[in-house]
């Protein structure tokens, strides 16, 4: 990576750091770009995992009433300063506030900013703050990218689904240009194709299906 020049600490946790720091990443996922808790990037990457970074979106600032000794927050951090709800206990305080969710990066308790701090640090302040009392909570939400896809509904059909009938388009997404659906081979296509692959390999040591 460029701009890591010795004797700049060359390490991997450094590198990661720098990258949230300026790119403003609250937290990176794994193989998902969903914001689940259970798919955070940890101490191990495989070589087919795919990284998710879920960067900072629309600030939401909420009050809060302490009305029990705990607000039911898991708290972490993503080592670089951006401390984020991980789990909303079930029944709690904050479960009952629709506006609060997982993944919600917390920058500031009672305008004073914990950009910087580790988790445990904000999970005290927290702790202590006192019952009946308001404070304000201001929040900074993962940025939404994909909340537009979802799953097909069975509305009726327009004149371009009519169209495709057979239902073998595939859409291909291109790093210039823009998204184009094409048609996709045959089945006899594709099984000419698996023969051609599999003569590849026997006399040559190739097996690429896109060749």
């Amino acid at each position: 990576m460029s701009g890591f020049q010795r004797p700049f600490p060359y390490t991997v946790y450094i590198k990661y750091k720098c990258i949230c720091t300026s790119l403003q990443i609250l937290f990176c996922t794994l193989n998902t770009h969903k914001v689940d808790m259970q798919k955070l990037l940890g101490g191990q990457i495989g070589l087919e995992d795919f990284i998710f970074a879920h960067i900072r979106g629309d600030t939401k600032e909420v009050e809060v009433t302490k009305t029990e000794d705990a607000l039911g927050l898991t708290i972490t951090d993503n080592g670089a300063g951006y401390a984020f709800i991980k789990r909303i206990k079930e029944g709690s305080i904050m479960n009952r506030i629709p506006t609060v969710s997982v993944g919600d990066s917390i920058e500031a308790i009672n305008d004073q900013t914990i950009v910087g701090c580790r988790h445990y640090e904000v999970a005290k302040m927290l702790r202590e703050m006192p019952q009946a009392q308001p404070f304000t909570l201001r929040l900074v939400q993962p940025k939404r990218a994909f909340d537009m896809i979802s799953q097909r509904t069975r509305s009726s059909k327009s004149s371009s689904e009519e169209k495709i009938g057979s239902g073998r388009e595939t859409l291909r997404l291109r790093a210039t240009g823009t998204a184009t659906v094409e048609q996709a081979p045959s089945e006899f296509e594709e099984e000419a194709a698996e023969k051609m692959d599999d003569l590849l390999e026997s006399y040559m040591g190739i097996r690429d299906l896109e060749l």
